[in-house]
């Protein structure tokens, strides 16, 4: 089996993939939230991180990062986004937009973004509330409160 070859088939080893992208987006001294994308048959399509203060770049949320580095789909709908936080309304919105079929949340404790809007709008989301997301999210909010607020759009 190649490395393209891959499944990630449970919900835990998808949010391994992001969790993975959140740790290197910490490393890297910015905000750490991680994603990927996985087709059908749970092959990694794209994965991605938060990189705002990285690249300068307010767009770079770890969604939409995992969701370039995917490459174009001809359809979403059967993809699963997995996500370490709840996503924002920005990143709910790509989610809606592109008809993106499932998301795996890996915490909503520190943050609740827009994932009931999704399930309401036929999206199923899936929230595992992972101890160690929720404490490394609290770690970094604690930590540094001006860059969260910026992050989520709050003066």
């Amino acid at each position: 089996m190649t490395d393209d070859d891959r499944r990630y088939r449970t919900d835990a080893e998808k949010l391994g993939v992001a969790t993975e992208q959140a740790r290197i987006g910490a490393r890297e001294g910015g905000i750490p939230i991680g994603a990927a994308l996985f087709d059908a048959e749970s092959r990694l399509l794209g994965a991605g991180h938060n990189r705002r203060v990285q690249q300068d770049d307010a767009s770079v949320h770890g969604e939409t990062d995992a969701f370039r580095n995917a490459g174009r789909q001809r359809s979403y709908r059967d993809t699963t986004m997995a996500t370490t936080l709840s996503p924002c309304w920005y990143c709910s919105g790509l989610v809606r937009q592109f008809g993106i079929g499932r998301v795996v949340v890996g915490e909503d404790v520190n943050f609740m973004g827009g994932q009931d809007w999704l399930a309401e709008h036929g999206t199923e989301v899936v929230v595992l509330n992972d101890p160690d997301l929720i404490a490394m999210m609290a770690d970094f909010i604690s930590t540094n409160p001006d860059l969260w607020n910026e992050d989520i759009g709050e003066d």
